[in-house]
């Protein structure tokens, strides 16, 4: 048999944002594609009518985007094997479902929620399954006119999968190998209801992953307990040969303590955990996105990429090329991968200093201009080159940089107690006398000069530099000194000098 072509699947729910798990398992699912020269299909899953939120869906295409994940068709995207929104594929489901029930493979129930709620309360751990189906009200315990009549005469109705209890069910996965799990503890799931017409997640996804062509469902490690009752499935319809492959994920836990990442880890430490910013049209509640909060695209996705996967070596820092390269399900890990945020951070501090110097300046000019700072785009790249390894986020480069621009009109206190000798004003008059001599003011030669001045008067190097940084910048911070003057220039360095000598007496 010819070896199928690699089709892979996200398959979000438009239910709210999109979790940064859900980034995880897309970024897999892409690099699994992208290295095997398959299919990425993006997907909907809105059959629950009663979950929906305005503004979902476009969110999560937006979020995509922004992350540079590129899908080769679905939603928006168009392609041969739509339409790719579950609500618009109802006639599609309701033909399997007959089929199902057509060759005894599932059966109509009439229970209401009441009465399960009523068996649940007398029954513990009741289960709706070959032990209880018989007491129940349903198409194998009812005569086959009364359920004619009930369906006739509009009642509503589920139509649930008729598992056989005793059979061990094997599913091959990629990741955990072989995963066993006998059908007696599974429960004859609903796959269909007649009050609106549409399926369950679970009868909706085999029959989508079929009709599409899935080779490989990759997915969150909480999907596992789905994946025997989805094996039985494709077995009921006779589609062995064409069933996928799994590949359950690790999931993301908390940064500390134990369980899965939540939104409320996040709001409780200060990190986001969904890729943009979010508004909630319901309550009116603004969650943080990583966009807004000033991450990188490339930086989330390098971060994410190794939340339960490694290359094997100690490479961290990988373009999505690389990622696509050396990725390999293989060596996904099995245990839960901790979320450090801090660790997301560096990333996006590795990333900044692999921008390009213009770029970062032409991003934090509008800023630099709403202070009262007029300069030339080449002179702000010239400063963020020397400033951007001090930041981990871009925005933090306008207040950093500002002292290149406006000279300080006050001194920080703490510095000037521990800088600002009783000889530092003398030291400082001379050193201006100096600085007024340079006539070639290239970094080397204003080094050069300042050196053999300090050298010939005996003073001590880390005195006069440090009083110097105080005059220059107001406090003590910033990159080497004479690049610093390099940039502000000779007359603007004299200024600066002679105004520290006469405030700080």
């Amino acid at each position: 048999m010819a070896e199928r072509k690699v089709r892979v699947r996200f398959a979000p729910s438009p239910t709210g944002p999109l979790h940064i798990g859900g980034v995880r398992t897309a970024l897999y699912n892409y690099l699994f594609a992208r290295q095997h020269g398959g299919d990425f299909v993006f997907r909907i899953e809105d059959t629950d009518s009663h979950r929906f939120v305005p503004g979902a869906e476009e969110y999560i295409i937006e979020s995509f985007k922004w992350l540079g994940l590129e899908f080769d068709e679905g939603v928006s995207f168009g392609g041969n094997y739509g339409p790719y929104r579950q609500s618009e594929r109802r006639d599609i489901y309701k033909k399997y479902v007959d089929v199902l029930l057509d060759n005894g493979k599932a059966y109509i129930a009439f229970d209401t929620p009441e009465e399960l709620e009523k068996k649940r309360a007398e029954i513990p751990n009741f289960q709706y399954d070959a032990s209880s189906r018989m007491s129940m009200n349903n198409s194998l315990s009812l005569p086959a006119e009364e359920v004619k009549r009930r369906i006739e005469a509009g009642e509503k109705y589920v139509v649930r999968f008729k598992i056989e209890p005793g059979e061990d069910v094997h599913v091959n996965d990629l990741i955990r190998g072989d995963v066993v799990i006998n059908s007696t503890i599974l429960d004859d799931k609903v796959l269909y209801k007649s009050a609106d017409g549409l399926p369950t997640y679970h009868l909706a996804n085999i029959v989508d992953d079929h009709l599409m062509e899935i080779s490989h469902v990759i997915r969150g490690e909480e999907w596992l307990p789905s994946a025997p009752l989805h094996v039985l499935l494709y077995r009921a319809f006779g589609w062995e040969d064409t069933m996928p492959q799994f590949a359950h994920l690790p999931l993301l836990l908390k940064p500390e303590g134990n369980g899965k990442l939540s939104k409320r880890d996040g709001d409780r430490l200060g990190f986001p955990v969904f890729p943009l910013e979010w508004h909630d049209p319901k309550s009116g509640e603004i969650s943080s996105g990583y966009r807004e909060s000033g991450y990188l695209p490339e930086a989330v996705i390098n971060f994410l990429a190794l939340l339960g996967w490694n290359p094997g070596n100690d490479q961290e820092i990988m373009s999505l090329e690389e990622l696509v390269r050396l990725f390999d399900l293989h060596k996904c890990s099995k245990a839960g991968a901790k979320f450090d945020f801090e660790k997301c951070k560096w990333f996006n501090h590795q990333y900044i200093q692999k921008k390009d110097d213009r770029e970062l300046a032409e991003q934090i000019m509008p800023a630099m201009k709403d202070e009262g700072v007029d300069t030339s785009l080449d002179l702000l790249a010239k400063v963020v080159g020397l400033m951007k390894s001090r930041v981990s986020f871009v925005r933090e480069l306008p207040d950093l940089c500002r002292f290149f621009f406006m000279a300080p009109t006050e001194y920080d206190e703490k510095t000037r107690k521990k800088r600002w000798k009783e000889e530092s004003p003398r030291q400082m008059s001379e050193l201006l006398d100096v600085i007024k001599g340079i006539d070639d003011f290239s970094i080397e030669n204003q080094e050069k000069t300042v050196m053999d001045w300090i050298e010939a008067k005996g003073y001590n190097t880390g005195v006069i530099m440090n009083a110097f940084r105080l005059a220059i910048v107001g406090e003590g911070k910033g990159p080497q000194m004479f690049e610093i003057t390099d940039v502000i220039g000779k007359d603007e360095t004299i200024a600066r000098l002679q105004r520290a000598i006469d405030v700080l007496k």
